[in-house]
């Protein structure tokens, strides 16, 4: 898959990381947060387009 530069992704466990240069395959993401109040930090929020590689 062609990576797309403007995600950066970091977390080689998911399967959509280019591996080499640390990119998302994925045209685009969804983020979501944690419970029901404000995203006030990153530990609240998640990149759910997450899948692990097999």
């Amino acid at each position: 898959m062609k990576m797309n530069m403007s995600i950066e992704c970091l977390v080689t466990e998911c399967k959509y990381n280019n591996g080499t240069e640390k990119y998302c395959t994925l045209n685009r993401i969804k983020i979501i947060k944690h419970g029901e109040g404000l995203a006030t930090s990153n530990e609240i929020t998640d990149c759910a387009s997450f899948e692990c590689k097999n």
